[in-house]
């Protein structure tokens, strides 16, 4: 019987347990975009979990979207990651880095560039900046002979985080980042092959994926879905057949896994479930919600076809969620002052000796 706790083999991976770290933005990066050893320490804590995502990383100067987020497109941002991998691995653990270029949601005070995106639409809300946040502005719309360049900055990062001894990659296709933007209807507005129906406005996340794969292999790629999601105001229209159209161009490229969101209602990824062949990562609960995911919630996915359970907040809080999960044991809650606040509290200070049953 199939269990949280049950062993899974993700491409050359062998995980012990079925729980995923999900990627989240802890905005803690040096100058220059640089891994810490604080950031050594938070993994390396989180090291039982059967695989570890990283927040998000920029592939290019021009695809960071907040301030204080690490990259993957220097020598530097390469050296620098080296002691968190190592770190992750010296405590028996196993980490992908999440590839994330914002497009749109980024702003010229964070990247001294306009941002880009498929077109000239501004995102909906303010994005953070060193100053404070600040309305998004409106990007500029990337030429037809550009978009390849930007598909490609995902495989050279990739290159680049197995170079700094990252087991593999997630490309950030979700939550209104740039390959989410190009999926959307009303952030793309494209009449080029990049956009119009369906099958122009997947074509970026394919390039992107097939340009990864064939980069560092396809046992060490994966992508993160939202379907339906509407953060920084896109919209998507046709969303089952966009996704299942999605899907079955990915599936002949043979990615580790899909990672999905629960974005739209459950007969709807249950139908992606089953549109899907290859792993399917599974996060039940609403990015920024009011709930974290618990044993139930995973159990419930589990049931329904999913073969990874990815965790998000209750990991800030718990770094021994595994354990706590399988001994029935309290989940603390997070303190979600410290989210972004930098520093090593709400950080560092969750500790298992505090959440003792």
């Amino acid at each position: 019987m199939t269990t949280l706790f049950t062993s899974y083999r993700l491409g050359g991976l062998t995980l012990p347990n079925r729980t995923v770290m999900a990627p989240m933005t802890r905005v803690r990066a040096a100058a220059g975009g640089l891994a810490t050893p604080s950031m050594a320490t938070y993994y390396a804590q989180r090291a039982t979990a059967g695989l570890i995502v990283s927040e998000g990383v920029q592939p290019n100067a021009i695809g960071q979207s907040n301030p204080g987020t690490p990259g993957l497109h220097t020598d530097e941002q390469v050296e620098s990651w080296r002691p968190v991998t190592a770190a992750v691995h010296a405590n028996g653990g196993r980490i992908f880095a999440q590839l994330m270029h914002g497009g749109r949601v980024s702003h010229p005070d964070t990247t001294g560039l306009r941002p880009v995106g498929p077109s000239a639409v501004a995102a909906v809300g303010e994005v953070f900046t060193p100053t404070g946040p600040q309305p998004a502005p409106t990007p500029r719309a990337l030429d037809t002979a550009e978009v390849p360049e930007h598909a490609r900055s995902y495989a050279e990062a990739a290159r680049r985080a197995v170079d700094a001894g990252f087991d593999g990659v997630e490309l950030h296709g979700a939550n209104g980042y740039l390959i989410s933007q190009f999926l959307s209807s009303n952030a793309n507005l494209r009449t080029d092959r990049y956009g119009g129906p369906i099958a122009g406005r997947i074509r970026f996340a394919v390039e992107a994926v097939a340009a990864t794969i064939e980069a560092v292999g396809a046992d060490r790629t994966g992508i993160r879905l939202s379907p339906g999601g509407t953060f920084w105001g896109v919209e998507e229209t046709e969303v089952r057949d966009l996704y299942t159209a999605l899907l079955t161009e990915l599936a002949p490229l043979g990615p580790a896994y899909v990672h999905l969101e629960a974005t739209a209602d459950e007969e709807l990824l249950v139908a992606l479930r089953r549109a899907w062949p290859g792993t399917l990562v599974m996060n039940p609960t609403l990015p920024m919600g009011p709930k974290q995911t618990g044993r139930d919630d995973a159990d419930h996915w589990l049931g329904l076809g999913a073969d990874l359970i990815s965790f998000g907040r209750a990991f800030l809080a718990n770094p021994d969620l595994v354990e706590r999960l399988r001994g029935g044991l309290p989940i603390a809650p997070v303190d979600e002052a410290t989210f972004y606040q930098g520093g090593d509290a709400g950080y560092l200070t969750y500790g298992a000796h505090q959440y003792a049953a």
